[in-house]
């Protein structure tokens, strides 16, 4: 360890002060750095603002981490370091959750026009996940997971990031090769990111925030999928998104529960969910009709765990491990999807009857990651 890091760590100093210096210098320690965090007496994250139309700008050069800085970090981790440092290691959100909706897992249509201008804001919000069950979440749009957004190959995608929560945020689609410095880097509180990118290859890509520490916020619920269109359309289906994603929760306080850091370190999620709401499709279920083709696009946001997706009593006649339509397979039973990916899984619905689609790595698919796709007459 350098010099300046053994006279920071030996130097006396308020708790506080010591965190806010050890952030500058970058140096992210799992565990320690959590534990000493909850020791902060900063204040409660406050509520976020509902406001649109917020400016746009960029966080000034002078806010940037310093070159060399050591630890694992990402554009602009100082600010998101700090702010776990000052307080806490757990989400919050104000407000009153509304009822609980199931998400709708249909894919949108395809895209009509060439270009898009898309415009998101991050948002904390209260965001129930069950009947019983409120999360002090973190979003894009207010929602677990945020929109799908769809498109084909080259594609001219223009997005804009504004920011309406207290910690900063970014954007990071995985369908765009783009300098994730400049483009995803992340913005306070009332300021906007914008770029533009046209997707290369076809395929079920993940989106969530890439602001530091990325587990916290890809934990807290900041995630997506953005489906890309191969050029020649692939055949007609009944077309369906699955985006897993793992809930790592604390005590509720007024009823609300929070997204602990803590617990996301050690990979033991409370719950497993298909589009952030676990066992959503066991009472509400997935209906296609007999002859169908049934086309899951399954994006694994994580933040850790793996998907190994099966359907029980059906092969998958077609699964797209990379862009389509040149790399199938034929007649797999289960494909692992790793975090962070997405794949494209096709069979024909030619047997009615109640069919569940899990996550066959049933410690994490009794835990939420379980539905049923109904095939009627």
């Amino acid at each position: 360890m350098p010099d300046e890091n053994i006279d920071l760590l030996s130097a006396r100093s308020t708790r506080r002060s010591f965190l806010t210096r050890l952030s500058a210098l970058g140096l992210v320690i799992p565990g320690v750095g959590s534990a000493l965090a909850s020791c902060s007496r900063g204040e409660p994250n406050e509520s976020d603002s509902a406001r649109r139309g917020a400016g746009q700008g960029a966080i000034a050069a002078n806010q940037q981490p310093q070159a060399g800085a050591r630890g694992v970090r990402n554009p602009d981790s100082r600010l998101d370091t700090l702010h776990h440092a000052e307080h806490g290691t757990t989400t919050s959100a104000t407000g009153a959750a509304g009822p609980f909706q199931r998400f709708d897992a249909t894919a949108p249509p395809p895209a009509k026009t060439r270009t898009q201008q898309i415009h998101w804001r991050a948002q904390a919000v209260p965001l129930r996940i069950s009947p019983e069950i409120v999360v002090a979440a973190w979003t894009f749009e207010g929602n677990i997971p945020g929109p799908t957004l769809r498109c084909r190959v080259g594609d001219t995608i223009e997005f804009t990031l504004t920011n309406e929560h207290e910690v900063p945020h970014s954007m990071d689609f995985h369908a765009a090769q783009i300098d994730p410095k400049t483009a995803f880097r992340s913005v306070l509180k009332g300021q906007s990111v914008s770029y533009t990118f046209s997707p290369r290859y076809a395929g079920a890509f993940a989106y969530h925030c890439g602001s530091s520490p990325v587990l916290m916020h890809i934990g807290s619920g900041m995630i997506g999928a953005i489906i890309v269109d191969p050029p020649a359309p692939l055949a007609p289906a009944k077309e369906f998104v699955l985006v897993q994603n793992e809930f790592y929760l604390g005590d509720a306080v007024n009823g609300v529960q929070p997204f602990d850091y803590t617990k996301m370190l050690g990979t033991l999620p409370d719950y497993v969910a298909f589009n952030g709401r676990p066992g959503q499709y066991q009472t509400e279920p997935i209906r296609v009709k007999r002859g169908d083709r049934v086309r899951f696009y399954v994006v694994d946001v994580g933040p850790t765990v793996p998907c190994a997706f099966h359907v029980v009593g059906e092969q998958f006649d077609t699964v797209y491990i990379g862009s389509p339509p040149g790399n199938a397979i034929h007649g797999v039973q289960t494909f692992n999807v790793a975090a962070g990916g997405g794949m494209i899984f096709e069979l024909v619905a030619n047997v009615a009857g109640e069919f569940p689609f899990v996550n066959h790595g049933f410690g994490h698919g009794q835990k939420g990651a379980i539905g049923l796709l109904v095939v009627e007459e």
